[in-house]
């Protein structure tokens, strides 16, 4: 069975997520997760990528990206796989598939889910149960976007820009986001059209994209709901 095509436009929001071979672990000490952040901020550098939201977490990666050019984002995904894995396998001595075949990636409707996706990003070691709060959570971005943390490679987007009109009120406005976290209904649709990697929107915003593209992106799966990651 072919591959289903990737579908990317350049100022278009991205969410990925890359899991580890069996969801074995990824990350296994700081120094690790240092070391992946810092492949990141690279990459994303060099293809042209800005990084709005992240999360680290043992065994896979969330990332909320807008790519300047149709190819930043496979290039992102293959800088870093490139430069982690040979790290890891090196310093474990280990060798061998460590990410579990390609990354999952949906477009993002930003004016409607946006914000949902920062949330579904930053509140996974919530749900996980590895923290009380997104603030206590040291590997993701929560840090810079809700309490003003500098994360060099991390870049606002311009709908988080409205949240205020300087860093005081939308640092705020973005902590009283996560005030809920119940958002079942967005949170499912959001991990749906990542794991099948059909665009997340309206179905205008899915016309846009398939006429801008000349390609039909096809609908998310139907099913019962599985966990959220």
């Amino acid at each position: 069975m072919s591959r289903k095509p990737r579908f990317f436009l350049p100022g278009v929001p991205v969410h990925a997520i890359q899991c580890g071979n069996n969801r074995q672990a990824v990350f296994f000490e700081e120094a690790d997760y240092q070391t992946y952040l810092h492949a990141l901020s690279v990459g994303a550098g060099k293809y042209e990528c800005q990084i709005h939201a992240y999360v680290l977490m043992t065994n896979h990666v969330h990332l909320l990206l807008t790519p300047g050019r149709q190819e930043s984002v496979g290039g992102l995904f293959q800088y870093v796989g490139r430069h982690y894995v040979a790290y890891v396998n090196q310093k474990y001595r280990r060798s061998g598939t460590l990410w579990e075949g390609r990354y999952k990636a949906s477009l993002i409707d930003a004016e409607s889910y946006l914000l949902s996706c920062y949330r579904y990003i930053e509140l996974n070691p919530v749900r996980a149960g590895m923290v009380a709060r997104p603030e206590l959570y040291a590997w993701s971005s929560y840090r810079c976007n809700g309490l003003g943390e500098t994360h060099e490679f991390v870049t606002p987007h311009p709908l988080y820009l409205q949240l205020g009109h300087d860093e005081q009120q939308r640092r705020l406005a973005y902590q009283a986001l996560f005030d809920h976290v119940d958002d079942a209904v967005a949170f499912e649709s959001v991990r749906v059209c990542t794991q099948s990697g059909t665009p997340l929107g309206s179905a205008g915003f899915r016309e846009q994209i398939e006429r801008t593209l000349q390609v039909k992106t096809g609908y998310e799966r139907r099913g019962r709901p599985r966990k959220l990651v």
